[in-house]
Parts: C-alpha cells; structure tokens; sequence
C-alpha cells in the first residue's frame, strides 16, 4: 500500500500489511506509487514557505530520561532520552490533553522498523522539534504490537484519508481521541516538493489556535463516516457465500498478478505472502484434475523456491528477512519478524508433503534452526524480531543490513583453501562468490541503496543451481553441495564477531501461538520429535506466563527479564482477539502432532473465553478488541484482511470447524457460518483480500474428514498410521486419537469413538465424514491411498 512520505524508492516506509494483488486494497490507487509527503486532513500544509529553514541540526540525545523510561516495550524505551515529552497510551495523556485544550500527537511504531529510526533519529531527538512537541501537543508514543486495536483504529483514519498507510504512523487527534491529521514518515524539513515534520507542527498548531471549529467538525464527519463504511455484519444474510464462485474468483485474482518468472504477486517490494500460498495448495487439491489446480500448485512451488533462493531469505544464519525491495527477492529489508517465520515453516512443509521435494523440508527446518538459536526465551517463549539495522564495528551508527552483508574480500579471506578437482584455479571463495552471487562492486544496485550503505557490499543470492555451478567447474553436485555448507558455516562462525542486531524480547501471545504452530506441523509432517517438544515448551511458556488461570484470560505481552526471567507490565496488557485465535490454532496443530489432549482441552476453554469477549452476537464475526479496553477509540473493528498475518477472524473461522470435528458441539459450527456470512460482501467483492477465510469457506463446504487411529500411543503401528497421516497435505481434516479410554476427554466429547475397535489387537485406523466411518484399515499404505482419493 502506498507510502505517505518521501522515502526513497527502496523503503518507501515499513509497509501496512502486505502489498496485494492489484485492486484489492480498499480506498487506494492500483498502482502503489512513491509520494512526497501526503497528510489526510483539513489543515493546508505548504512545502517550503514563510519561515522554513533548510535543515535541523540533530542533538545529542538528553542524559534524563521521560516518561518512557518506566515502559517494558523495546519500543517505547528506545525513545526514552528523546527531548520529547512523551507519554504512553493512557489516561495521564487524555487528561492532560483536555485540561490544556491541546491537540494529542500519537506516534505509532515497533522497535525493528527501519523508518520508525530514522524519524527518531532526525526528529524526535531534535532539540527543537522536541519543544514544540512538548509545548504545543501532547506527545503519545505506542508499541504497534502491544496495542493493535490502536493501530488499527488509527491506521484505518489515515488510509481513508490518505490513500496508503505505513509506520512511522503519525496522527494528531483532538482531546476526545478523534482524529484530523494522519500521515507516517516526514522528513525533519521540507524539500522541493515535500513538507517537514517542523512544517507540520506549526501548521497544525496554527490551525488548533485559529480555526479549531472546523478542524472538529470535519474531524466527526470523517469518524461517523468510518464507523459506517468498517462496519462489518451478516444483516439480512443468513449463509455465506458460494464457495465455487469465491474460491475461483480469488484464484484468478491471484494468477492475474503472478509473477511468472520470479514467483510472488506484485513487482515490488515483494513480502511473503503465507496466507495466499496457503490459499494456493488448497485450492489444488480441491482442484487438482483440472489445469487451474495445477497451475495453483506451480503459482505457490516456484514462489517459495524462488523466495528461498533469494536475498530475503538469510543464507548464512536462516531465517527470512522481511521483505524484498525488488522483484528477484534479492534485496531485502533486513528486520526478521516471529510471525514471519512461524507462516513460512508451515508453508515450507506443506510444500514438501505436496511435493516429496527435501528441497523444502531443509528451508523449514533452517528457519526453525534460526529461531531456536536467536529468538526463544530458555522457559520456552519466542521473541518477537531482530532488527535490519546494526553498526558495521563496535562504536559505529548502525547501518542497514550491516550484520549480514558481504564483500568478495571479506570471503576470499575467509575461504582461501584451494579447491581440488577443478577444471581451473578455484578456491573455495570464488566457489561461493559465484554460486551466490557476489561481485567485487557490489550487488546492490544504488537505486536500492539510497544512503549508500550498501555500496561495495553484497546480499547472498543464489544464482545458479547446484547442477550449473557443479558443471561449470568440472566438479561434482556433492561436493560442490558440501563445498558450500562449510563455506556459509564459517561466513557464520565470522558472523559472529559483527556487533548483533537489536532484539526485541517482547514476547506476544500471539506471535507465539503462530510459531508453537510452526514447530508442531514440521515435527509432524518431518517425524521429528525435538521440533514437537520445543512446541510444547512454548506451549507450556504461554500458560505458565500468559494466562490468567482465575479468569481464564490470556495476556497480550510478556518480557524478556534480567538472569532469564520473565516480567509483565503492570497492570497486565489483556490478550485481543488475534491473541485467542492464534494460540487456539497452534493449540490444536499441537494436539495433533503430540496427542496430549491437556492442549486440546487448553484450546477450547480459550475458544470460551474468545466468545464471551469478543463475539458479536448481533453482526456476526468478532471484534478485535475488547470494549471496556478500547473505550474512547473512535472505532471497534472486525479485522477484514488478510496480510503479512492473517485475520484473527479468517484463523477464528477454521478453529471453529476444527473444535466442532473435535467435539460435536453444534454452537461453533454455527458460530463460524455466522462468521463468514458477516463477510461475504467482502469475499465477494474482493476475494483475494481474504484468501485465509476463503480456504475457510471452502472447508466448510467440503465437509472436515474425522481421521480416528485406535491404539496405544507408544506402540509403533499406531505412531506408523499417525505418521502415514501427517505426511500427506490435508488441510480439511481433525486427526484424533482413541486410546480405548471411554473415560477420556475425546470419548466424552465424541461418544461414537467407544464404538470404534482395534482390528485384531492391531492399531487401526478409520476415516469418517457426514457421520458416516470408513471400514477398519491397520495398513498404512492402505490409509494413504484412501486418504488421496
């Protein structure tokens, strides 16, 4: 989505979810074009003018600290020396705001965000830029991932108004929080043709004193005309939309965009997109005897290959980087984001079930190596990212990609040895050099490095297959293979002399229960038991520090203490709707893959609370927030997009199929065809936004397949049928174990699991739908070729 600032074209801001396919991006321009700066409002804001200045020299930041210094965000705290007399979100802010009759300014980010640092670093530590925001304003500063409600609340302003949306964000609300001012970055000063932060400020300030009826009065018009348009509800609706019609329709949205050569849907920047390779593989199975179905599972194969290929993903250490600034996914903006890699090892497994191609099952288990090592807490939790920026040296200012990029030099001495068998002189340095790419000048082109701190460096890409590079030098595939794992091992063992990259050791609810998802499915799908136990410790981190056993609740955060402990804030951040539904879902992926029903029964008691709280029981569908917490926000919204995370209400959707093929209990399947009625003029009209729900559509309509081994959990045939089980792709299915037990959790939920027997004392398997249960199979070729028809 379009940018409100003057970035250069490789950033263009830290973007508002994810680019999608043109003409899905409600209330923006199809093409995604750079903008000078853009404000929504009502105020006339001039580049230039009567008394702007060329520039704001910086200040050293302030030895006292404010107010900040008392939070636990990563975020927050990184402004604490600001000369800004900031506050966080709350009451203290709004009270002072209407007792001194002036405008709030809230500025809204999180601690990885590479344009979040650089207003902070022009702006918010300009001696004089912090005057006026303490005089003239009161200054809001709040942590994006802490408090998503207000995000969304606000960020809903400034894409109305504005036509895109980003962080920085930066919005000025009148005393009663209504909005009349949005906008993200601004550089410090104007240029030719875009307007300063100082510019704004005054401008503003101007207007508040001089012209404050209007600027209220426009700031209610726009408010009551959001609360209508975001309104989202089943009205006279009473069943959701066709499933045929939606499914085909997103899809052909989806091939419209594809990028033939490089995969991925959109020229650039380029983010992964989970949710629509999700969508993809879905859609090919239900598909796959046509040429739609094919072309589906082409369309998402070839974009994780590529992606894998690329600079976005971390050659050297793992993991993916946010996003790619281009389209060949070479470049990439640098940050690493939990939610990212919890998506793609799910992704990157379910490639390999579809494909057998171990080209896959190696990329997820790397991302998991990666998150092990730099993002999990020893009691079991998950940070939530690194950032992009590091000083190149101890001392240095950071710089963008620092930790992670290359010179030729740099390698040739790191990898000087010879290598035997060549066709010519090759050491193992030119060996890697060319297989990824790396050239003497660089292979960042200066149109994606605008401050020139990437020149002479050089982003690992791969360049030329295994096969080519091989060919290339007279030598073999696996040596050539092993060649170049030993070389990356000691780029990483030199990796880590560089200064790290800061982590932000929040720790949300959400973020984990996506990555307790990302080891449970790869455990299952790869049959390795270390990736389960590290979901269960997750698991057990997030019901030991993030629940609320007397009320059932779950808390939103969590923090990374002194000695390995875990700290909250005080009073607790309450859990929102995406912290419910993500854990729920990585509840359940748990359950299946470990068969400790303790988490299946954890799942539902959450699923209770998710209702009780935010349940609509008039719209249909669910509300982001709670009400009491969101008091005085201009806007409760029901989240309906897809992004680089899915909806909360897309994931909520198939939980509750999935908690109704675990338990019978008719409520939540009629819970989620409440949900996806209130949402079908969206599915309707712009499939592609919800591709996540789409695929809930879908499963709702095809019927969810009840796949029961009876059988002792340690003994081996019932491990090879559960086995036989997770290596196939079936999205649509609830796998269950029945232990014999009629006393068991499942038994009471599903008594007809009593009538189910074991064959001749052997671990037996049975397939059932609409009610109905296939004949006893003990043979787990036999359950495969059944579960592929």
């Amino acid at each position: 989505m379009s940018h409100l600032s003057s970035p250069p074209e490789k950033h263009k801001g830290e973007r508002k979810g994810h680019r999608l396919p043109r003409g899905s991006e409600r209330g923006s321009s199809s093409q995604d074009k750079d903008r000078s700066v853009t404000v929504g409002s009502s105020v006339p804001m001039s580049a230039g003018g009567k008394g702007s200045r060329t520039n704001c020299s910086r200040s050293t930041p302030q030895k006292v600290p404010n107010r900040l210094i008392s939070e636990k965000s990563p975020y927050l705290l990184q402004h604490a020396y600001n000369p800004v007399d900031w506050y966080p979100w709350g009451q203290e802010a709004f009270n002072k705001a209407r007792k001194e009759n002036k405008p709030i300014f809230l500025s809204v980010g999180y601690s990885t965000c590479h344009w979040c640092h650089m207003m902070e670093e022009e702006s918010f530590q300009n001696e004089e830029i912090g005057r006026l925001l303490s005089e003239d304003f009161v200054s809001v500063k709040v942590d994006r991932e802490e408090r998503p409600d207000v995000d969304k609340a606000y960020m809903t302003f400034v894409q109305a108004t504005s036509s895109g949306g980003g962080w920085p964000m930066s919005v000025w609300l009148t005393p009663s929080l209504q909005p009349f001012v949005g906008g993200t970055y601004f550089p410090p000063e104007d240029g030719l043709t875009r307007v300063g932060f100082r510019t704004v400020l005054m401008r503003i300030r101007e207007q508040w004193t001089q012209n404050k009826s209007p600027l209220l009065k426009t700031s209610q018009r726009v408010t009551a005309a959001l609360l209508a348009r975001s309104e989202i509800s089943m009205g006279d609706r009473q069943l959701p939309p066709s499933t045929a019609t939606t499914s085909s329709r997103c899809f052909q949205q989806l091939d419209g965009s594809y990028d033939e050569e490089y995969g991925g849907f959109a020229e650039a920047p380029k983010f992964p997109t989970p949710v629509i390779l999700s969508f993809l593989f879905s859609y090919w199975l239900s598909h796959r005897l046509t040429q739609d179905g094919s072309r589906a599972q082409q369309m998402a194969l070839h974009t994780l290959k590529m992606m894998a290929n690329g600079g976005i993903r971390d050659h050297v250490g793992q993991g993916f980087h946010r996003y790619s600034t281009d389209r060949q996914w070479h470049v990439p903006h640098f940050e690493k984001m939990l939610y990212d890699q919890a998506q793609l090892t799910v992704a990157y497994s379910q490639a390999f079930q579809i494909s057998g191609d171990e080209f896959y099952s190696e990329v997820a288990k790397g991302i998991l190596q990666y998150v092990a090592r730099n993002l999990s807490h020893r009691s079991g939790g998950f940070y939530s990212a690194e950032d992009g920026d590091s000083p190149p040296e101890q001392g240095m200012r950071p710089k963008e990609g620092a930790f992670y990029v290359w010179t030729v030099k740099e390698v040739q001495q790191l990898l000087p040895e010879p290598v035997l068998g060549a066709t010519e002189p090759l050491t193992s340095g030119q060996l890697l050099t060319k297989h990824y790419g790396l050239t003497e000048a660089g292979n960042v082109s200066p149109g994606q490095d605008p401050k020139g701190e990437l020149q002479g460096q050089n982003v690992l890409t791969v360049r030329y297959s295994l096969e080519l590079t091989a060919a290339r030098f007279g030598l073999e595939v696996e040596a050539v293979r092993t060649l170049l794992n030993s070389g990356l091992e000691k780029l990483f063992q030199a990796q880590k002399h560089r200064p790290k990259p800061h982590l932000d050791s929040k720790m949300l609810a959400a973020w984990n229960g996506l990555m307790v998802s990302g080891f449970a499915v790869t455990g299952a799908v790869l049959g390795q038991e270390r990736l389960i136990s590290c979901a269960v410790s997750g698991a057990r981190f997030l019901k030991q520090h993030m629940f609320d056993v007397a009320s059932g609740r779950l808390m939103r955060t969590c923090y990374a203490g002194s000695g390995g402990t875990v700290e909250h804030s005080n009073p607790p951040c309450w859990g929102f709707l995406e912290d419910y539904a993500f854990v729920v879902r990585g509840l359940l992926d748990l359950y299946e893959a470990s068969q400790e029903s303790t988490w299946l029964e954890w799942a539902l008691r959450l699923q209770d609370t998710q209702d009780r709280i935010f349940w609509d029981s008039r719209g249909g569908g669910y509300f982001c927030s709670e009400a009491e917490l969101g008091a005085g926000l201009p806007l409760r919204l029901k989240d309906d997009q897809d992004g680089a995370e899915p909806s909360a209400n897309s994931v909520s959707a198939h939980n509750l199929l999935r908690l109704h093929g675990f338990t019978g209990h008719k409520d939540w399947m009629h819970k989620c065809v409440c949900l996806l009625a209130a949402f079908s003029e969206r599915m309707r009209r712009v499939p592609v936004a919800l591709p996540e729900m789409v695929r809930a559509l879908s499963a709702h309509q095809q019927t969810l397949k009840q796949i029961v081994i009876c059988g002792d959990p340690q003994a081996k045939d019932t491990k090879a049928l559960l086995q036989c089980v997770h290596s196939i792709y079936i999205p649509n299915k609830v796998l269950i174990l029945a232990d014999g037990d009629p006393s068991s959790f499942l038994s009471r939920q599903l008594p007809f699991l009593r009538t189910l027997r074991r064959l001749e004392d052997q671990a037996t398997a049975y397939v059932c739908e609409n009610q109905a249960c296939s004949m006893p199979i003990t043979k787990p070729c036999e359950l495969r070729k059944l579960l592929h028809q």
